[in-house]
Parts: structure tokens; sequence; C-alpha cells
């Protein structure tokens, strides 16, 4: 994984290297049979140096020790490295420069199962079909890699009746990593 962060270097392939602080490139264990994947870094990541620092990741860590794991040994990246200015959603030139890199990590770590957290994440993977109320929680393929969409962690914040089905989604996880 060393090689990708140092060829991604201190990229200025899109505009979004004018809001971060630091690429956020990804964090885990490079063999990890599990990947988060979600939009994009906030402030609290940009500060920290890694993906779902704030509260949001303290939700993401929590669900992740709920599966029986830690962050170690999970694999968590997001769409683009860099923090749009703002927090807004990335577009989609941002995304098209980023989302080789992130390919490149899937294929380093190799994982069994990707969980994409949220509508984001999901629709920068598998295209303009998936539209999460369709797809979210049943299993779909990313370049032969079974993938579940879920709810982004920010989503659960917002809207706590959705743990319910998010635990549900995680379940299926775990089911399938036996």
């Amino acid at each position: 994984m060393d090689f990708l962060q140092k060829y991604l270097g201190d990229c200025r392939r899109c505009g979004l290297c004018e809001s971060r602080t630091q690429i956020v490139f990804g964090q885990g264990s490079p063999t990890a049979r599990l990947m988060f994947i979600g939009d994009a870094p906030d402030g609290d990541d940009d500060r920290a140096g890694r993906p779902f620092a704030g509260a949001s990741g303290d939700l993401l860590s929590g669900m992740i020790k709920a599966m029986g794991l830690s962050r170690e040994q999970v694999y968590i990246a997001n769409v683009v490295k860099c923090r749009p200015a703002g927090d807004r959603r990335p577009q989609a030139g941002e995304v098209s420069e980023c989302l080789p890199f992130l390919k490149k990590q899937i294929k380093v770590v190799q994982p069994d199962v990707i969980v994409a957290l949220g509508g984001f994440a999901t629709l920068a993977l598998l295209g303009q079909a998936a539209r999460r109320p369709e797809v979210r929680g049943s299993w779909q393929s990313f370049e032969g890699i079974a993938l579940l969409p879920t709810f982004h962690p920010d989503d659960l914040l917002r809207d706590t009746s959705k743990k319910r089905p998010a635990w549900e989604d995680l379940q299926k996880v775990m089911k399938r990593l036996g």
C-alpha cells in the first residue's frame, strides 16, 4: 500500500487539493477480508489524516466492534482522498480523478467483501444504475467482489431509525465472511 500512497504523492489532479490540509488515503489492514468505503473526508478526517475520525468514525468503530472486529482488522477508505470545501459532495470530475486510486487500493487489499457506506459511495462504485433505496442491503458485485450497500454513519446519526436495518446489513456481511 505504501507504493500506492507514494504514487498518489501530493496529488493536485483536481481542485480538492485547494481545500485539504492533507490527503486522507485510508487506514487498516492491507490484507483485510472486509473493506468499508465512504464518500469523502470531512474536517475531522482532514485534521486527523485518517478516514472516519469524528462522530461518524466513532459510530463506525462501534459497528465494527459489534461485528467482532477492530478497525485494525478491516480497511477503511473513501471514494475521494481530499476534503471538499465546506464538506460538500464531491463533483463528478473529482470522483473520476480519485476513483482509479480507490480501485488500486481495492486491488491491493483484495477484500472478500466491500461495504459501501451511503448512496454516494454506492453510486461511485456501481454507477448510475445504483439507487440506494433499491440496492441498500442487497448483495451486489464490484469487479468480482461481493459488495453490500448500507447507510453511511452520518445517516445513522441523523436518523436513528436506520440503525436496525444497518445492523441487519452488517449481519449479512458477518454471515458472508463466515
